[in-house]
């Protein structure tokens, strides 16, 4: 009997937070969530205030740019939460909106948080997770419009992480992928990430994902500033200098790696804003989705 009120309950808060969006939920998944255990039944989804919390079922929601200004390009937006949970309304819907004004198709991502209650191996969850999205949004891009070769990712915080993953990680398949759809994001847009799982790591977004004793070899595979090669796509960064949740080394990091790798990209340091500040630094008129665009544009995305 609990089993089933925990169920009723998680699924009547999906169904609020989807209907207040109007917003179709794609299962990842169709055949069976993979790396999984049985969901505990105390293991409840919350989607509640803005955000969503212990995801078992990860889904993908499309916002299509409208018809008549849509450019062909597309984007999987990954919000944050240190692992813990889902900004979807500040780090997701917002930002959703925001591609859709410039002609860009958005998928937001509610991709499942590392747990050992849920997963086999929680390390590779997030990254299964936004390397299916990408394979959906590549396998299905005439369905919606989408320039198959102009497919991005973009992420917030400890969805930065998983962003910057995805991206330097795409040679490492961790999902089933029969017809070889290609799982490497065309470019990447990183929002006070976090990169590093060295000294200047968020540690919350460590522990979540790899533990709190990892080994070496953990730490260096998920400290993605050092897994940056020339096969990197373009990547745009914006931080700001007063960040006290994610030191804003850690995008100096990656974008250092990237000069390294010769990897194309800009870099933005606002010098206030703090961190999670969505699509509006309230603290500057300079917008950085303006930069965004132009860096777009300019590099014909």
């Amino acid at each position: 009997m609990k089993k089933i009120i925990f169920t009723a309950l998680t699924f009547i808060a999906t169904i609020s937070l989807i209907q207040a969006q109007d917003v179709k939920q794609i299962p990842l998944y169709p055949d069976g969530v993979p790396n999984s255990k049985p969901t505990p039944a105390t293991y409840v989804e919350n989607d509640a205030n803005g955000w969503a919390r212990t995801v078992s079922i990860p889904t993908l929601m499309p916002f299509p740019a409208d018809k008549s200004i849509a450019t062909g390009t597309a984007v999987v937006i990954c919000p944050g939460g240190g692992y813990g949970g889902l900004s979807m309304d500040n780090e997701g819907f917002s930002i959703a909106k925001a591609f859709n004004q410039i002609g860009v198709t958005a998928f937001v991502l509610k991709y499942r948080l590392p747990s050992d209650q849920i997963m086999l191996d929680k390390t590779i969850g997030p990254l299964q997770d936004a390397q299916a999205a990408i394979q959906l949004v590549r396998s299905r891009a005439a369905e919606w419009g989408i320039n198959p070769a102009k497919i991005g990712i973009i992420g917030f915080s400890a969805g930065g992480h998983l962003a910057s993953t995805a991206e330097t990680h795409f040679n490492n398949v961790v999902i089933d992928n029969k017809a070889n759809v290609s799982v490497r994001p065309d470019f990447a847009i990183l929002m006070y990430p976090v990169i590093t799982f060295g000294p200047l790591t968020h540690q919350g977004s460590k522990d979540a994902l790899i533990g709190k004793t990892p080994s070496p070899d953990m730490v260096e595979l998920y400290s993605n500033e050092k897994q940056v090669t020339a096969d990197t796509p373009p990547t745009f960064l914006v931080q700001a200098e007063d960040d006290r949740t994610v030191p804003v080394e850690n995008s100096l990091l990656f974008y250092s790696a990237m000069i390294k790798a010769k990897v194309k990209g800009e870099l933005h340091i606002y010098q206030a804003g703090g961190h999670g500040f969505g699509i509006n630094n309230k603290t500057s008129k300079e917008k950085w989705f303006d930069w965004c665009k132009s860096w777009m544009n300019n590099n014909g995305f």
